[in-house]
């Protein structure tokens, strides 16, 4: 046990670089380098045709598959002034690009780098953080609704000390507000920035510790004259000429938190974040099902937007099983997307629709390391929402999802 520690905080500072999606494999110049990692899974869900945030909804027939969920090919070049990074992602659905950025930086002013390009935004703690070395499949519902696929093309400058300050990171990026794929639909743009703290090595060296807070101020352009506001009796139609081409706020505020403790029984470990703020999005309908009505847009909507105040978090929990290659996992998750509503005014209240439902996920399961390549994680969701007058949703919808997946990371 004591060797395996050793080896954790001897090899501490590579591997929460590669932890991290907005950077290249090592900043220590080389020459062309090509990392990656494959994720395949089978999954059963509770019903057929199912949505879900667990690598996306199912076919219309179909309550179980086999899917590759990702595909990570990842190239990147160092040289002292710069890196250039840029990443494949190709599954069943083809091949996409996830990471295309570069990034410059001085050699006598390291603690400073502006980077340029398609990245992940600079949100929080889940975000940034790579699927290549996460233990729980997926990132929490909250933010795959807010900020779909992660990315988002713009620039960003970055700050690390090197003096004694080295535990203290900012981040401020100017970004599209489109996402991932989608060109830039307005004249607007949204800004983002984090601030975080880690201490690591605490408690002699058996404790890490890291925290921050992050701000998204960001707006969706109205392609109606009409949009609907929200007050404790559901929603407020405003009409109005004035109301199209114009921007209504996007913003989130949030916290996260890490805690890791080297026990002589495994590694504990719990991270928390917390996020609320104002989100545009539209009424779900048949062609638009609930849970994906309040996710944010990558092109320009269509319909009339309804301004909801929203509220999410999540927890997650593992813990290595003594001194095995076993850990086990607990997650537990919550997105409200109308935190002015309480579940039973929604289907009374004016206006309100299934774009309105909170939802709660209970996951928990195990990984098995069979090297420091190759991952096996059994893993099961129970997803929950609470009843309402909606006739769909008078009583919790069936869609839990089992996943069983093995990943190769190189």
């Amino acid at each position: 046990m004591r060797k395996k520690l050793l080896t954790l905080v001897l090899f501490y500072p590579l591997l929460v670089l590669g932890q991290s999606n907005n950077a290249p494999s090592s900043y220590d110049p080389h020459d062309i380098k090509i990392t990656g990692y494959l994720q395949t899974q089978f999954q059963q869900a509770q019903a057929a045709g199912i949505s879900s945030f667990s690598g996306g909804d199912f076919a219309e027939n179909s309550d179980n598959r086999f899917i590759i969920r990702r595909g990570r090919l990842k190239i990147d070049r160092v040289d002292n002034y710069s890196s250039v990074v840029f990443q494949l992602d190709a599954t069943q659905n083809g091949i996409q690009l996830m990471d295309a950025f570069i990034q410059l930086n001085h050699p006598e002013h390291k603690q400073l780098r502006l980077t340029a390009g398609l990245f992940n935004r600079p949100f929080g703690y889940a975000i940034v953080y790579s699927s290549g070395y996460r233990d729980f499949p997926e990132r929490p519902r909250v933010f795959q609704t807010l900020m779909p696929r992660e990315r988002d093309i713009g620039a960003m400058i970055s700050y690390q000390p090197l003096n004694r300050f080295k535990f203290l990171t900012a981040d401020f990026a100017l970004v599209n507000g489109s996402g991932l794929f989608a060109r830039d639909y307005d004249a607007k743009k949204d800004m983002i920035g984090s601030l975080s703290f880690k201490f690591d090595s605490l408690a002699n060296r058996k404790l890490h510790i890291g925290f921050g807070g992050s701000f998204y101020k960001g707006s969706v352009r109205s392609d109606t004259e009409r949009y609907y506001s929200e007050d404790r009796t559901g929603f407020t139609a405003n009409t109005s000429p004035a109301n199209k081409g114009a921007n209504f706020k996007r913003n989130y505020f949030g916290g996260n938190i890490q805690l890791q403790y080297d026990n002589t029984f495994g590694i504990t470990s719990l991270k928390a974040e917390y996020i609320t703020g104002r989100q545009p999005g539209i009424a779900a309908s048949p062609a638009v099902r609930g849970p994906l009505a309040s996710q944010s847009f990558s092109t320009q909507p269509a319909t009339d937007l309804y301004l909801r105040k929203f509220s999410g978090y999540y927890i997650w929990l593992s813990q290595q099983i003594l001194d095995t290659k076993f850990s086990a996992l607990a997650a537990y998750d919550v997105y409200d997307p109308n935190s002015a509503l309480s579940e039973k005014q929604i289907g009374l209240a004016n206006n309100t629709t299934a774009a309105d439902i909170k939802f709660s996920t209970l996951g928990y399961g195990f990984t098995y390391l069979f090297s420091t390549r190759v991952k096996l994680t059994i893993y099961n969701e129970r997803v929950v929402n609470s009843p309402t007058l909606l006739a769909d949703y008078q009583e919790d919808i069936r869609d839990d999802v089992f996943t069983a997946r093995l990943q190769y990371r190189w």
